[in-house]
């Protein structure tokens, strides 16, 4: 080209430029296929995390808090320390994802290590995945002795460089932990993964013009500058903010967190990190943000809660078209903020009590659901299976008279305002002594008031208006978890609670607001403690409702016993046979007659009747003539020896014909002479006197043993299981009807039942947790 003219030359630059251009162009379009392919394949491999490893590292109780619900989870990695450590003598730092660092290094100051850099011999969580290819466990057999199980086992949480060590001397912890292993391609998945540098994306929320212009809108509600409207925006805050906030209509799997954030609407949210959301949030001006939920849903931890016009307009009559002022906002912090009857004192109580309610079933779904979501003391304050009713704001003192929460307020503390202060030994002293003032006042204003005239009769408990099923709840405990849902159901319980506006808010501040999972022994114990005696007061307002002189028999019935006897001096417990009942019986039975009379004001809200666990005569078979549901009758509250045998909570696969299954959850209700005390549970089980409950479709979080059965083998299933007597005789049942941890159908089974789950109720539905999953061992003990 040296010799030629300038057409030629600019020619030649001309081809040189377009072959350029066509170079780059081919270049971007691989580099968007490969970015695309990435994105395909991490698809893949984020779906059999979360049936695979995030079925067991999911909230604050994953192993090595190695939390995999999402990328940040990933990078994150695990710690030495565990969230959960009951004998905790200071307070441990909280690491809540995404909350308390936003960084690799910053988590690498908080003691995490990674799981995914590329090392010598493979990245920490690709060594786990070899180990369990490595030692796959036989099919359908116990697991070895060396493979514990316990919730509070003790975790080495090897990083990188002490992996030699760990995989001498834990040759079976390979991942999945305890389980049969995955699938061929499932492993291959990962390999792949792993050896393409661990890439995790974190998909962008793809929010609607309508559902984000609704973001916009509450945002503006919540972040108003009045005076009413910040505190009210605060009340709200304090309750929401575990709330998985669903816009009603929207796809059944987007969802949304309220947040304090540093940044405005329009500007991306730069969360407030505090250890309680009644604490400071340090700054003279904050906002509350809606952040889209990234995480994967994991059932145990999601609260759902909808929002959307009709619910804007709610608030705004309960809140802000009632009359009151506020002259100045309330401080902060846990001595200021601690007590929700000081610090909210300007809201009209009816107001606040009202909010409760409407959403009653979502807030004891909190109790249990929330940070509380581990270990046996978080729950063993409450029986097996009990009924809930509220009491009507019109017959509640602490609603109807102005002057109750204003006098009352100092008496009605709670031990998060109380325990930074003080030692272990003033724990249960602050219980009996705070308890003692407020029942001597609350009984003083009550003698006082009508309703010591002429006593409560059925419209003293809320009926939902007749549109509200969150009017009756059923909470079931399955030993260190618990679920609740609306309704009556089961058999006639034990025991039963009414709750009033002050036992409401003090559980729900006593368990979630207040509660600190990082907190140290004190405020642990503080809690339990304080639980107890917020369980006792709704079992005796119910028992107001009773007869005057059954009250002491019942009393004594639910706490059997020399030291429950013990226990209720103690506690300064006494049962009130002055206050008069409304109520008028017409049988020998009255708890079983007050409580149906309950079901009956619903007005279709929910089931009257129970077929498999309450059929009282044959009239609740009407309509409920299906096969499985009279079979499964013959199981369901009645006691026998066999009953002993079954975990806390089963899940029934029913499989039809067709292909098609149905599930079932089985409930053992497990019986105590009393639940008094903090320890020794067993010594106060009375196993003689436990039954089943059996439900259709699934409720809870934590199956601990699935059964499968074929619906023409279900009467089989049934007579086999009321013939077990011994542990041989149950080995041999699991052996045709269970589905154990390294059966070949185990993982195949567990994405059956969390696709049935999800389309039994896509909102409400994530991923169950398979931590609890027990292995039947001839060596264990039923009892």
């Amino acid at each position: 080209m040296l010799n030629a003219g300038p057409i030629e030359r600019w020619i030649f630059r001309l081809g040189i430029a377009l072959a350029v251009f066509v170079f780059i162009g081919i270049s971007k379009v691989s580099a968007q296929s490969s970015d695309a392919q990435s994105v395909e394949d991490w698809a893949d491999v984020q779906s059999i995390l979360d049936h695979r490893c995030v079925v067991c590292h999911s909230c604050y109780d994953a192993p090595c808090q190695l939390k995999l619900t999402s990328p940040d989870g990933l990078l994150r990695g695990g710690s030495k320390l565990a969230v959960y450590h009951t004998e905790r003598l200071r307070d441990a730092p909280p690491t809540r994802l995404g909350v308390d660092a936003q960084t690799v290094p910053e988590w690498r100051a908080l003691g995490f290590h990674s799981v995914t850099e590329p090392q010598q011999a493979g990245s920490v969580l690709e060594r786990y995945l070899a180990l369990g290819r490595k030692a796959t466990l036989p099919e359908d057999q116990p697991l070895p002795e060396a493979l514990d199980l316990k919730l509070d086992r003790k975790l080495v949480c090897p990083s990188a460089d002490e992996f030699d060590s760990f995989e001498d001397s834990h040759p079976l912890a390979g991942m999945p932990y305890a389980t049969a292993p995955l699938d061929p391609q499932e492993f291959q998945a990962l390999q792949s993964w792993v050896n393409a540098g661990t890439p995790a994306f974190t998909s962008p929320v793809d929010i609607p013009d309508e559902i984000a212009a609704q973001v916009s809108a509450w945002e503006d509600f919540l972040n108003a500058t009045d005076p009413r409207n910040q505190l009210t925006s605060r009340y709200l805050f304090e309750h929401l903010f575990l709330a998985r906030l669903h816009f009603s209509g929207d796809d059944p799997r987007r969802f949304f967190q309220l947040v304090r954030s540093s940044t405005p609407s329009g500007v991306d949210i730069e969360v407030i990190a505090t250890r309680r959301p009644l604490d400071d949030p340090g700054y003279e001006l904050f906002y509350y943000r809606l952040q889209p939920v990234r995480e994967t849903i994991v059932h145990k931890e999601h609260l759902v809660y909808t929002i959307g016009p009709d619910r804007m307009a709610r608030y705004t009559e309960l809140f802000l078209d009632a009359e009151w002022s506020v002259a100045d906002l309330p401080p902060y912090g846990v001595a200021d903020g601690g007590n929700p009857f000081s610090t909210f004192a300007a809201i009209p109580a009816r107001s606040r009590y009202q909010f409760l309610l409407d959403d009653a079933l979502f807030f004891v779904r909190s109790f249990i659901r929330g940070p509380v979501c581990h270990g046996e003391t978080a729950v063993d304050v409450i029986e097996d299976r009990f009924w809930v009713s509220f009491l009507d704001p019109d017959a509640d003192l602490s609603v109807t008279d102005p002057a109750f929460l204003r006098d009352g307020a100092s008496v009605l503390e709670l031990p998060v305002a109380d325990v930074d202060h003080g030692t272990l030994g003033d724990l249960q002293g602050f219980s009996h002594h705070n308890k003692a003032k407020y029942l001597e006042f609350r009984d003083a204003r009550y003698q006082a008031s009508s309703a010591h005239e002429t006593g409560f009769d059925y419209g003293a408990i809320w009926d939902g208006e007749g549109t509200n099923p969150n009017a009756l709840i059923t909470v079931f405990r399955h030993f260190d978890n618990a679920s609740a849902t609306t309704g009556f159901h089961g058999g006639i319980p034990e025991t039963a609670w009414v709750i009033d506006f002050p036992i409401f808010e003090r559980i729900y501040y006593n368990l979630v607001a207040g509660y600190d999972v990082f907190g140290r022994v004190e405020h642990q114990l503080a809690t339990r403690l304080y639980m107890d005696e917020l369980r006792m007061e709704s079992e005796d307002l119910f028992l107001t409702f009773m007869p005057r002189n059954l009250r002491a028999g019942m009393h004594e019935e639910w706490y059997q016993g020399i030291l429950a006897e013990i226990h209720t001096y103690w506690h300064q417990r006494r049962i009130d046979d002055s206050f008069p009942t409304g109520a008028h019986f017409e049988t020998d039975a009255p708890k079983q007659e007050f409580l149906l009379a309950l079901l009956d004001r619903g007005q279709g809200l929910w089931p009257t009747v129970d077929p498999i666990n309450r059929c009282l005569n044959d009239s609740c078979l009407q309509g409920h003539g299906d096969a499985t549901v009279t079979t499964l009758r013959n199981l369901a509250n009645q006691p026998g020896p066999w009953v002993k045998f079954l975990p806390d909570l089963s899940l029934l696969l029913v499989e039809q014909s067709d292909g098609d299954a149905e599930i079932f959850t089985i409930t053992h209700d497990k019986a105590h002479y009393n639940i008094a005390f903090l320890f020794h549970e067993a010594a106060r089980r009375n196993p003689e006197a436990d039954v089943l409950s059996i439900f259709p479709g699934l409720f809870a979080s934590y199956p601990n043993f699935i059964f499968k059965v074929q619906q023409d083998q279900l009467n089989s299933f049934v007579d086999a299981l009321k013939l077990i007597r011994t542990q041989s005789d149950w080995m041999s049942f699991v052996a045709d009807y269970g589905v154990r941890r390294t059966s070949p159908d185990f993982w195949s089974d567990s994405d059956r039942i969390h696709a049935l789950f999800t389309q039994q109720d896509p909102v409400q539905a994530g991923i169950l947790d398979l931590n609890r999953y027990n292995d039947p061992k001839a060596t264990d003990d039923p009892t």
